[in-house]
C-alpha cells in the first residue's frame, strides 16, 4: 500500500496523521460548544413542569373526562378556579392540583 505524505508546518505527515489531525482540531472547536449547550439545556429544564401552566375546556374534557355542561357548573359554583381572556376560560393548573389534593379522601 502506498503511503500519501505531505509537508505541512515543516512536519511530515501521511493521509491518516493528517485526517486525525482534522479530527482532533474540529472537536477541540465542537467539545466547548457542546458544555455550552448543555448547560443552557439544562437550565431550561430546571424551569420546565410536565404539565401547562393553564388549561383550557377541551384539556379538563380529555384529562378529566368532564362534559361542558359540568365544567360550566363548576365554574358557576367555585369549584373550578379560573381566568377568563376574552372569551375563551383558563384553569390554572396549580390551583386545579391543590383542588384535588384539598378534596382528595
Amino acid at each position: 500500500m502506498k503511503k500519501i505524505i505531505t509537508l505541512t508546518n515543516n512536519s511530515i505527515m501521511t493521509k491518516k496523521e493528517k485526517r486525525q489531525a482534522f479530527i482532533m482540531e474540529i472537536k477541540n472547536i465542537i467539545d466547548p460548544l457542546m458544555l455550552k449547550l448543555e448547560l443552557i439545556d439544562s437550565k431550561i429544564s430546571k424551569g420546565k413542569t410536565l404539565r401547562p401552566a393553564y388549561y383550557r375546556n377541551e384539556d379538563l374534557k380529555k384529562i378529566f373526562g368532564l362534559s361542558n355542561n359540568t365544567i360550566i357548573k363548576y365554574r358557576q359554583t367555585g369549584v373550578l378556579p379560573y381566568t377568563k381572556l376574552g372569551d375563551i376560560f383558563l384553569y390554572d393548573s396549580v390551583k386545579i392540583e391543590e383542588t384535588l389534593r384539598e378534596n382528595s379522601i
